[in-house]
């Protein structure tokens, strides 16, 4: 089976970025070298999953920071081929599907589209958000409407000086 990890930073009022995709905001809150528990999530993720807009924000990081994990990119407009990038357009079912084919654990989904997908389709097993000390009123939020609910399980709660605070959630029983 395979397990599905959401991990977000997100500002108090949901956004991911501002309206033209910024997230400067996010660079300027973290005060510090902390990683806020990113690389202890990452050391049982076998690949990431991210949508287009996600994947050009990094795009120009050489090498991607996720080591030798594959990265799966959902988009309708490929770029040029990358080593260790595929871009792809299908849904989420037919993804987790190929994932367990090839025999993938832990998929880490990133991307305020594809999260929310993965939500709405009920396949994230894991949420983990950072809430940023910072209203941005308005921008692209991390949760696109949806018609589904979905009940979460709180599991862990952090703070760090910097006034970051971290939730972790997993999906409630019988969902």
């Amino acid at each position: 089976m395979t397990r599905l990890s959401a991990y977000a930073a997100v500002s108090v009022d949901g956004y991911l970025a501002t309206v033209d995709g910024d997230l400067g905001w996010l660079d300027a809150a973290a005060t510090d070298d902390t990683d806020y528990g990113f690389e202890a999530f990452m050391t049982d993720v076998d690949a990431v999953a991210m949508g287009r807009n996600t994947y050009d924000h990094i795009a120009a990081i050489d090498p991607l920071p996720f080591g030798d994990r594959q990265v799966f990119v959902f988009t309708t407009r490929p770029p040029d081929d990358r080593p260790g990038v595929r871009f792809w357009s299908v849904g989420p079912n037919e993804a987790v599907e190929h994932w367990r084919r090839a025999g993938l654990a832990h998929v880490y989904v990133d991307g305020g589209v594809v999260v929310s997908s993965f939500l709405d389709a009920g396949l994230i097993d894991h949420l983990t958000l950072f809430h940023v000390p910072v209203l941005l009123g308005t921008g692209r939020p991390l949760f696109l409407p949806s018609g589904r609910k979905l009940s979460l399980t709180l599991t862990h709660v952090d703070r760090w000086p910097s006034g970051m605070v971290v939730t972790r959630y997993e999906r409630a029983a019988g969902e």
